[in-house]
This record gives C-alpha cells, structure tokens and sequence, in this order.
C-alpha cells in the first residue's frame, strides 16, 4: 500500500499502485482489480485520481504515436505529459487547442477532467477537441470512442473523471502557431462588476482570464487584473520585440519551495501585501499591448517546484465554482464577502468566462468561475460549507478535479448529467469496478 494525496496533499489515502508498461497492459488489470482507477501526473487537486483499492498510473504510456503537420491532427498515448507535448510541438509551429493552469498533468487526465482554459468562452474545453479515443473498459475490452462511434460513452467519458474506465489513446488538433509569444493587455478593474463587465468585453479575445483580489472589501470588493491575450504573430513580434527569437526556449530554471511552511506564513497581512503589490505592479502595465512568453502566460505557477508546500504540512483546499451569467454578480459578490469577512488568505484566485460544455459530468457552463485556494484549517470548512449553499442557490456547480470535500447533495444539486452516467456506468459493469475515492464520497 501507499499513501496517495493529490495536488492540494488533502486527503490522503492508502492504495495499491500499478504502472503498466504499455497500453496492452492495461486490459487485463481492469478486469482483475476492483475498486480501480487511473492516474495520470497525480494533479487533480483531491480524490479523484486515487482508486479505492488500486490506483492505475499511466505515466508510462507517454508515446507520441502519429502527427499530420498539414492538418495539426495528433494521437497520442493517455499518459503523455501535456509539458513533453508542448516541448516537441510548440517549436513546429503547433500549440494544444486548450491547456489548463498547469503543463504537468497527462492528455488522459485532461480528459478526463475535460479542462477548460483561458479560451473556454470562445473554444470550449479540451473535450469538445478530442476527435475519438480508445478506453480500457471494465470487462477488459478496448472500445474507440467518437462523436459517431460509441457516443454515449464518449461523451461519459470526457469529463467522467476516468470513471468508465482508463483511457489509452486520443486523437486531436494541435492549433498552429507563429511564434511562442503571446501579446498581451491588462485591463484594470476597480471591483468585481467591473471586472465581470471587462471579461464580457474582452470575449472577443481568445484567451481572457482575470487575477481576483480575495481580501479587497468595500467599494474594492472584487477588484481585479484582466489578462487578454493572442498568439503573437510574426508581425507582432517586429513590431514589440524584432530582436527576439519566434520561438524561445522554456527551459529555464526552476525556484522550489524546499519544506512545508508554517501554518502562520499564510495569513491576511502576508497574502494582503502581496495582493496589493500584485495589483499595482499589473495595473502600471495596463492600457498597451506587450510580449509576453507562452510559458508564463499560461503556467505561471509552474515556474514554482513544489509550490503546494506553501501552504503547510496540512494541505490546502481548492476550490471552484461556475455561476450561470444571470447570477455571476450576486453570487460572487456573496462569496467574495465572505471569504473577505473571514480573512482566509488565498495565495492566487482566478476569475473566468465560460461557455457550455458537452460531456455528462464536464464543469463548464455559460457563466462564470471563480476558482481560489485555502490552507486545511478547522475555519476553512464550515466557510466551504456556507459558499457550497451559494453555489447551489445560484445553480451553479463545483469542478471534481479540485474537489476533496464537498456533499453528494452539493454535487447531485449541480450536475443534471449524473442520472444519465449513472445508468451509463451500470450498463458497461463499471460500478464497483472502477472506483476512485471521490466517486465513493459522492455516490457516483
């Protein structure tokens, strides 16, 4: 047994380990283990990717198997690193159609958690690209899954958190790119409506994301840094940076958070001064475009090892939501009140626009989310708690990649989807069978 956590190192849970050497081997573990699912990188924050008896890693199938540069099409194996694919592909010309806040998750996990990015108001989540994949199933089969092709099952599978079973393969379009530089502008926002009306007008963007300031109350309650970006063209770059090369390298040197840090090192003054420099050093940025690396842009927690030893031996909780649009701004500003009125530091909150979504349990919605982190503390729950009723009352959901602690009926209240896969997963004999720590705790 070994003790397994996610990203957020909360919970923790004893589990067998497998690491099949190549997708052939993966049929005949789904049918000798119970209580099994995949993990990739182990980066969904939670439960989600830790079987409740056995947990399936698939780092080891990582193959770049075929690429078409006329059409950008790719298939590649589930357990490749989203870091190794950006490390071959972005110096041809060619970025994923979607990424997540981190490079270092699988292509399998991606799908299974059908990420969203900073362009899911305009292009959806990395589901809505994947054109087939193959899937391991429950009784040791291997099933291709399409939009034509076992439809039912793919549209389970992508955002079904590996719960119909493990994913080997996907095929999908790498977007080409000119250059490895995104041309950035930051828009300033004084609180959250304006901050909500700046993502509305920035729609037109292909990627937006706001940084929210989570302690700012008052008439500052919500205020913000708009990030609207593009693939920077050729052109862009003589123009901004003509001495810079189209594509850099992103091998660079990493800091790391050496040991856990005391529970007190996070906490409202520390977090606060923070998040007043952060919001005076973007705001002298604001109102022109400039260059900014591909790497940073849209990673940029990654150039920090470790990072989640920040906030102590405990763990953190993230947490994130989606609100439909009716109801972004009275919801969020409840949250954020509160969250402000507790004085609970999050080190880095996030503020998106979103679109609709396809598969059974995917996150996305039309609306907007609001994703923050909290360390593991006595307060940090009861506070959960009294935001998961705001949620629910808004109609919105919580996203299961980050999830370690909300109620099944928070997450029955949320996804109209889960009858559906339910009876999905009894009919291809996946209940019981495939079975993560999360799926347990929510009774999926």
């Amino acid at each position: 047994m070994t003790e397994l956590s996610g990203w957020g190192r909360y919970p923790r849970h004893p589990s067998d380990v497998l690491s099949p050497p190549s997708p052939s081997a993966v049929p005949p573990l789904m049918t000798s283990h119970t209580g099994l699912v995949a993990r990739g990188n182990g980066r969904a924050y939670g439960d989600a990717a830790i079987g409740e008896q056995v947990t399936l890693v698939t780092r080891r199938l990582d193959r770049i198997r075929a690429f078409d540069p006329s059409t950008g099409r790719i298939r590649v194996e589930a357990g490749l690193l989203l870091a190794d694919l950006l490390d071959v592909m972005v110096p041809k010309g060619f970025f994923p159609p979607v990424v997540p806040g981190t490079k270092f998750v699988t292509v399998g996990g991606m799908i299974a958690s059908d990420v969203h990015g900073k362009n899911h108001h305009r292009d959806g989540g990395f589901g809505d690209h994947v054109e087939s994949l193959t899937l391991a199933s429950p009784d040791g089969g291997i099933a291709t899954c399409s939009s034509t092709e076992n439809g039912d099952l793919f549209r389970a599978t992508i955002g079904g958190m590996g719960l119909t079973g493990t994913i080997l393969e996907a095929t999908f379009r790498m977007r080409p790119v000119e250059t490895g530089w995104m041309r950035q502008q930051t828009i300033v926002a004084t609180d959250l409506d304006k901050a909500l009306d700046a993502l509305r007008a920035s729609g037109e963007a292909t990627y937006s994301v706001a940084w929210i300031d989570c302690l700012a109350k008052g008439r500052s309650l919500g205020r913000s840094l708009i990030f609207a970006a593009e693939h920077a063209t050729r052109r862009d770059l003589e123009a901004l940076q003509p001495a810079a090369d189209a594509f850099p390298s992103a091998r660079s040197g990493r800091l790391s958070v050496p040991l856990d840090l005391p529970a007190f090192a996070l906490n409202r003054l520390s977090v606060g001064a923070f998040n007043e420099m952060y919001f005076r050093a973007g705001a002298m940025k604001a109102g022109y475009p400039f260059l900014v690396h591909w790497n940073p842009y849209f990673f940029p927690l990654d150039g920090i090892g470790d990072w989640n030893r920040i906030y102590g031996r405990r763990g953190f909780l993230q947490y994130q939501c989606v609100i439909p649009t009716a109801q972004a701004g009275p919801a969020l500003s409840r949250i954020l009140e509160r969250i402000a009125q507790r004085g609970l530091a999050s080190f880095l909150a996030v503020l998106k626009q979103m679109g609709p979504s396809q598969g059974d349990l995917s996150f996305p919605m039309e609306g907007f989310t609001l994703a923050l982190d909290l360390p593991v503390s006595d307060a940090a729950f009861p506070l959960l708690d009294e935001l998961d009723r705001t949620v629910v009352e808004a109609g919105g959901r919580l996203y299961l990649a980050k999830d370690a602690r909300q109620s099944p009926a928070t997450f029955e209240a949320g996804y109209s989807g889960l009858p559906r896969f339910r009876d999905l997963r009894r009919a291809i004999g996946a209940t019981g069978r495939i079975s993560s720590r999360l799926s347990a705790r929510l009774g999926i």
